[in-house]
């Protein structure tokens, strides 16, 4: 029968069931091959011959393929439909030609589709076509470019800046973007203005907001009121005078839906809505679509299969009502920049189907999911009518006018189901709403304001007397640290990156330790600064975004076939080397020196008193001076070690940053970073005192314990971590019984006098290290002691039910409450229960089955132990071999590889 090869054993599982017995599936578990991380795997002085290897893990998948190929001469390449697929695909291929697998006699063919449904899937198969080369030939040039870029700068950047430890063709590019919102953030100098609005009042007693928007006769515009003084003169010039509605001015306005869902929207969305980051949203997408609820899902097309349209407009009859549905389908450009790699938008398969009816455990793919059709239902659906109000309100004398705007929402339309999140909440007085008001009536002042007045501070607010008028102080705001959403966002204006890259590309700059995420925003550490200002004076061109950009639309034009790649790469060498081999010859001394003046403005601003701002401010005579470490960049004095003064390169105080926390017993409690994250530190590092005491930031899972943050931490908290290990008091067999934070979490600690090692205990809550009492400690160590193989002192399963003796023998087949769920036992098979099947339903057969079916995949593992009994003749064996192999080399005999 064909074997069909797909890259996941979900997605081959799925496949199967639609296929049936005529077909074998099987998954490759993604790529086989890769390039070895070495150098030389790309030559450039070899037409950039790139050489593969077929990975340690990958052997075995590639093997299964190979076997299954022995009694069946035709393979079905049914790989994902975009240029990694295509990739994987080609590099199946050629592994299987290389280990003869593939004969002449094979077919072999490729096939795609953008969903995992029976009727896709089937239509699929009746349209065979060969490996698109050009794609792959566009992924290859990917490929040796990031290799090339990865494997000679990352190296000068080793050298140059201790504790650097990579660089890439986009992640740089990322970074940067980053780094520079950071220093737009530090050099912003905030302006003040006020603005002014009053609680005012119609004929019926229907009250209302107004603002400020003429005084003296002139239109005010955002900075007119500079100071509280020309505040207070405006709040009195309103307090003196009437007021009657001058013009009240109605107007039809409508709102149309979003386009449906491609990879960077849905990033975007997932990130606004549910905080999820790119990669996060990228695996529950994946899931989703491997269980065939959803269309591909790394796509930038946006637009929609007819039949996908006419399911949706029925789908919105069905549920809302003729009435939603507009007269005409909603059509949406494709923005694919090449068509071979454009795709369907991201979809559900079947539009009947909402969260509410799937059978999905995962909350992160049940919310996505729901994301996902409701944004495809109102892509559809009709348009939401409103109508727009302004009034405005004026003086007698026409000096001072009062400006109150709002809307009605007379048809919801698509806002029904769905409404595009935003990244920056902006407050629109449009969104409320008005009471009535006829033009020429007499508009009051009423109620009161003063409640707004106590919000914002009597430093920051001027109140009429009669409290009916308002003024506030605002100070204009630096742009936003970026989210992953904001910086998806940016990266595709940008044109940098492709949407399969996003969500590896950012996570990579938060696993190399550039950028930390605080409360979904993206801060540079002082690293990644480092990294980013060095890559700007020595390689830019090469962080350029309009460089960056360029390379991808060339990269576009090899998948379409418009470019030959190869000519690509020399192209992109030639330069690269060049810059390459002139940095290699500086001195770190004198990177530094470039570092330290390229950053002079962020490192030493103005100090008020005048005094020169490179003058340390510990010992008054030394010159600070840029410096790096393993952990980063800081600025420290230069007569070091005499003095010892550091501070990290955003400055003192810097938000989540290193600082002086106080004093206490005469010491300095110091807040700094490290290489496993923030800690804190009592006195400085001197040659007599090397290792000051230290303790990290206590974590509660992946995040910081809540009030315990860099951000958040005081003098009080930092001293409470020093004085860890906390010692709860004397075990009753003696020993003394402890807690502590450790890399790895919170634990207890204890050792009997006749015990050669201490015993550990994980504790679960973080907390319980300052507060778990000795009446707990002893039970958890005592725990702990009668069962030493489970971690933290965990409970051993629970049997739920006795099934009784297995037919072949070996002992009683139990359901047992593990950890991650109910489960089947026998001997040492432990098989998990399907989810819809609960324990009190299984029978003995279905016990059988279960342990039969995760037996037989564990039958490799057996065999393989079987080999040992025969030691001598696989030596001998394998001695022939080598033998053959030699003398096979000295004729000249090519050498058959054994993969």
């Amino acid at each position: 029968m064909p074997v069909v090869v797909v890259e996941s054993p979900a997605k081959a599982k799925t496949i199967n069931k639609y296929l049936g017995s005529d077909y074998t599936v099987l998954a490759s578990y993604g790529h086989v091959r890769d390039l070895p991380a070495k150098n030389g795997s790309v030559d450039p002085d070899d037409e950039f011959a790139m050489t593969w290897e077929v990975g340690t893990d990958s052997r075995k998948h590639v093997k299964a393929i190979a076997d299954a190929l022995k009694s069946d001469d035709e393979l079905i390449l049914a790989t994902d439909p975009d240029r990694e697929g295509e990739a994987i695909s080609w590099h199946l291929q050629e592994a299987l030609t290389k280990r003869r697998s593939i004969k002449k006699s094979t077919s072999v063919s490729r096939v795609t589709f953008n969903a995992i449904t029976k009727e896709a899937v089937t239509e699929a198969m009746k349209n065979p076509r060969q490996v698109d080369m050009p794609l792959v030939e566009a992924y290859l040039a990917r490929r040796a470019l990031d290799y090339l870029v990865g494997f000679n700068l990352s190296p000068v950047l080793w050298r140059k800046l201790p504790g650097a430890r990579s660089a890439g063709r986009v992640q740089s590019v990322c970074l940067r973007l980053i780094v520079e919102r950071e220093m737009e953030i530090e050099a912003f100098n905030p302006r003040e203005y006020w603005s002014v609005k009053a609680q005012m009042s119609t004929p019926r007693g229907q009250n209302f907001e107004a603002r400020l928007t003429v005084l003296g006769g002139d239109k005010l515009d955002k900075f007119d009121l500079a100071n509280s003084t020309a505040a207070e003169l405006a709040v009195q010039a309103i307090e003196a005078r009437d007021f009657t509605a001058r013009s009240v001015e109605a107007k039809p306005a409508s709102r149309n839906p979003s386009a449906p869902f491609m990879t960077s929207t849905l990033q975007q969305e997932a990130s606004r809505k549910f905080g999820m980051g790119a990669r996060q949203c990228m695996n529950a997408a994946q899931r989703l679509y491997e269980a065939g609820l959803i269309t591909y899902m790394r796509t930038d097309g946006i637009d929609m299969a007819p039949e996908a349209v006419t399911a949706a407009r029925a789908e919105i009859e069905k549920r809302y009502g003729a009435e939603y549905v507009p007269s005409e389908p909603r059509i949406y450009k494709n923005k694919a920049k090449n068509a071979q790699e454009a795709h369907e938008c991201i979809r559900p398969t079947d539009m009947g189907r909402d969260a509410a009816s799937l059978k999905v455990s995962e909350d992160d793919q049940r919310k996505l999911y729901d994301l996902i059709w409701k944004r495809t239902l109102a892509c559809q659906m009709a348009g939401a009518r409103m109508e727009r109000t302004t009034v405005d309100i004026a003086s007698g004398d026409a000096q001072v006018v009062l400006r109150a705007t709002g809307q009605v929402v007379l048809f919801d339309g698509f806002m029904r189901v769905y409404e595009e999140g935003r990244d920056d909440v902006v407050t629109d007085d449009d969104d409320k709403r008005l009471p009535q008001v006829m033009q020429g009536e007499p508009i009051k002042f009423a109620g009161s304001l003063q409640g707004d007045f106590d919000k914002a501070g009597a430093d920051a607010a001027v109140l009429s007397q009669n409290t009916s008028v308002l003024a506030l102080q605002h100070h204009t705001q630096p742009p936003p640290r970026y989210t992953e959403a904001t910086l998806v966002k940016r990266m595709e204006e940008l044109g940098i990156g492709r949407p399969s890259t996003y969500a590896s590309v950012i996570t990579t700059i938060q696993d190399r330790d550039y950028v930390r995420k605080d409360k979904n925003r993206l801060f540079p550490e002082d690293k990644g600064r480092i990294v980013t200002i060095f890559l700007l004076n020595f390689f830019r061109k090469y962080v350029g975004y309009t460089f960056t950009a360029e390379l991808e639309d060339q990269l576009d034009n090899v998948s379409a076939g418009d470019h030959d790649y190869k000519d690509l790469l020399g192209q992109f060498w030639r330069d690269f080397s060049a810059a390459i081999s002139e940095t290699s010859d500086l001195r770190i001394s004198e990177v530094l020196d470039v570092l330290d003046e390229a950053l002079a403005p962020q490192l030493y601003p103005a100090r008020e008193d005048g005094a020169d701002p490179r003058v340390c401010p510990k010992c008054g005579t030394g010159q600070l001076h840029l410096k790096t470490s393993r952990t980063g960049g800081f600025v420290g004095c230069g007569n070091y070690p005499e003095c010892n003064y550091t501070r990290p390169i955003s400055g003192e105080g810097a938000e989540g940053y290193e600082r002086i926390l106080g004093e206490d017993d005469g010491d300095e409690i110091h807040l700094k970073s490290g290489r496993f994250g923030p800690y804190v530190q009592r006195g400085e590092a001197t040659p007599e005192n090397k290792k000051p005491p230290r303790s990290s930031l206590p974590k509660q899972n992946k995040d910081y314990l809540p009030g315990w943050g860099p951000n958040d931490i005081t003098l009080e908290q930092a001293v409470t971590l020093l004085t860890l290990p906390r010692e709860i008091g004397q075990h009753p067999d003696g020993g003394v019984v402890a807690s502590n934070l450790g890399r790895f979490g919170p634990y207890l600690m204890h050792q009997l006098p006749d015990e050669e090692k201490p015993i550990y205990v994980n504790l679960k809550e973080t907390m319980d290290v300052f507060e778990i009492g000795m009446n707990r400690a002893t039970e958890m160590l005592a725990e702990k002691r009668a069962n030493p193989g489970r971690r933290g002192g965990r409970a051993a399963a629970k049997a739920l039910k006795e099934l009784g003796e297995h037919p072949d023998g070996g002992g009683a087949i139990q359901i047992m409450d593990g950890r991650y769920g109910p489960y089947v036992k026998w001997e040492k098979v432990n098989a998990t229960l399907p989810k819809d099947v609960e324990p009190k339903d299984v029978t003995v057969e279905m016990a059988v089955a279960l342990i039969a079916e995760k037996a037989g995949k564990k039958a490799p593992k057996k065999k393989a132990a079987a080999k040992k009994t025969t030691a001598k003749k696989t030596t001998a064996k394998k001695t022939t071999t080598k033998k053959t192999a030699t003398k096979k080399a000295a004729s000249g005999t090519k050498k058959a590889d054994a993969e």
